[in-house]
């Protein structure tokens, strides 16, 4: 991300659009109003904002850290929770360097809500998720969970591990200032609760999950953490965000997980 489209690639694209009758156009970087193309079909730009009200043009907020492929299954997911695309129709998508195709696979409709949460909030929680998987904290790994939205919810499946340290706090992930503290109260026990306001609720959080009794479909090997994650997302509406030791950050709706990313390695 960063770089211009070039015109020579959107218009290409809009050829393969029209020629294989797709659904949506998706161009993968921030382009000014007057360069969106005159096609007959819903084009969605991935940008820093986010702004679906037109009928046209749809701009999502997606962090640009991700590897193209989970910037893919998001975007199949936001097209699939408008009903611009139904399960195996295609898109459409180009970037400063190539123009795909992609078709939207069953397993996608499995993230359906994901752009219901707030996208700034998610969006800020995801950056700083990338940015402690990086650089850990002081050098060392650091491993947690941010859980966003449906706090009251939320509240009553887990208990404080340790005294609440935002507690009369109106701590806020949207305000710049809040990622160090943010970053730095990461390296204790339990989960962030976070409201859809990005109001930071809780810390250190103990999500009472007990896997026998929800049905969770999860891969293999994932640990605690992850299965506190998947199952506090069964039980309410909530979002979670997981971070490993190993870097690798996970996302979680609905029991199931959505996205699984690794910013260490090179994709």
């Amino acid at each position: 991300m960063g770089k211009e489209v070039p015109d020579v690639l959107i218009n290409s694209a809009v050829d393969v659009v029209r020629a294989l009758n797709g659904k949506a156009l998706v161009i993968l970087e921030d382009i000014e109003p007057e360069s969106v193309p005159d096609v007959d079909v819903t084009v969605v730009i991935v940008s820093s904002s986010f702004d679906v009200e037109s009928e046209r043009v749809k701009r999502v907020s997606i962090p640009q850290n991700l590897d193209i492929n989970n910037v893919l299954n998001l975007i199949s997911a936001f097209l699939l929770e408008h009903d611009i695309l139904r399960e195996g129709d295609s898109f459409v998508y180009v970037t400063p360097e190539l123009i795909g195709i992609k078709t939207v696979k069953k397993s996608i409709s499995a993230m359906r809500g994901f752009f219901a949460q707030n996208q700034n909030v998610l969006q800020r929680l995801l950056e700083i998720t990338i940015e402690l998987s990086i650089e850990g904290r002081e050098g060392v790994p650091v491993g947690t969970i941010f859980v966003i939205g449906d706090t009251r919810r939320v509240l009553r499946h887990s208990h404080q591990l340790i005294p609440n340290p935002f507690k009369g706090h109106r701590v806020n992930v949207l305000d710049r200032n809040s990622k160090e503290i943010i970053k730095e109260f990461a390296q204790l026990d339990g989960a962030f609760i976070v409201r859809d306001d990005g109001r930071i609720a809780a810390a250190g959080r103990y999500l009472e999950v007990e896997p026998k009794v929800i049905d969770l479909m999860l891969p293999p090997g994932l640990g605690s953490r992850h299965i506190a994650a998947a199952g506090i997302t069964r039980l309410t509406k909530a979002i979670a965000i997981t971070l490993s030791e190993s870097g690798t950050i996970r996302i979680f709706k609905n029991g199931l997980m959505l996205l699984e990313y690794n910013p260490r390695i090179r994709y």
